[in-house]
């Protein structure tokens, strides 16, 4: 079985994978696909926060609270941006249609 922290890099290649498709299609939602590209900036940001957090407090990221929820607020955000794109678009869509 594979250490989590391959399989973590491993999973980047399907993500990108899906982000070429999303963008290529040019049906995404522009603001849904700018969450979806932020998910690369939580990834970013998370890496670097781990690697703090064991050198500094010989701890994982996820038992330092402030650390982690820092690292964490990128990926809520990306969330955000991909709920209220859709939303738009869901709005836009039904004013069209009627």
């Amino acid at each position: 079985m594979l250490p989590k922290d391959t399989l973590f890099a491993l999973s980047l290649f399907p993500y990108l994978g899906f982000l070429w498709f999303l963008t290529r299609s040019g049906k995404t939602p522009h603001l849904a696909l700018v969450g979806f590209y932020a998910l690369l900036v939580f990834v970013a940001v998370t890496i670097p926060a781990g690697i703090y957090a064991k050198i500094h407090y010989g701890e994982q990221l996820a038992n330092i609270d402030w650390l982690h929820g820092a690292a964490e607020s990128f990926l809520t955000v990306s969330n955000i941006l991909v709920a209220l794109g859709f939303r738009q678009a869901i709005i836009e869509r039904k004013k069209t249609s009627s």
